[in-house]
């Protein structure tokens, strides 16, 4: 009898938690057998892809504008200060490298900014 509470108990909390949720919105899907039912629409996948993408055209940003404001050359003495720092310095020196999209669009950057 305790194993048949418990499982009701399970069942009850999963249930709880899965109106929870719909109550936030939900989606009306269509089932393999013809049924119609509804199931929490997951927001917040599409807020982190955003907020990621986000994240990696302010970098981005960021590298073009440095490049092009310093010039090559200071960009990378600086770089080469990063590569001899600690852990967190190397990492953000792998991360501002120079690529050849950033290169060129600051190129075109550095025309505008002069």
């Amino acid at each position: 009898m305790d194993s048949a509470l418990q499982t009701f108990e399970k069942r009850q909390k999963a249930l709880r938690r899965k109106h929870e949720r719909m109550a936030r919105g939900y989606v009306n899907k269509l089932d393999r057998n013809g049924l119609i039912t509804q199931r929490p629409d997951s927001k917040l996948g599409g807020i982190l892809f955003k907020l990621v993408m986000l994240v990696v055209l302010a970098i981005v940003v960021s590298k073009i504008l440095l490049l092009a404001a310093l010039g090559q050359e200071a960009y990378l003495t600086h770089l080469t200060n990063l590569q001899a720092g600690g852990t967190a310095e190397q990492a953000g020196a792998w991360l501002m490298q120079i690529d050849p999209v950033t290169a060129k669009v600051a190129e075109g950057v550095a025309l505008i900014l002069n």
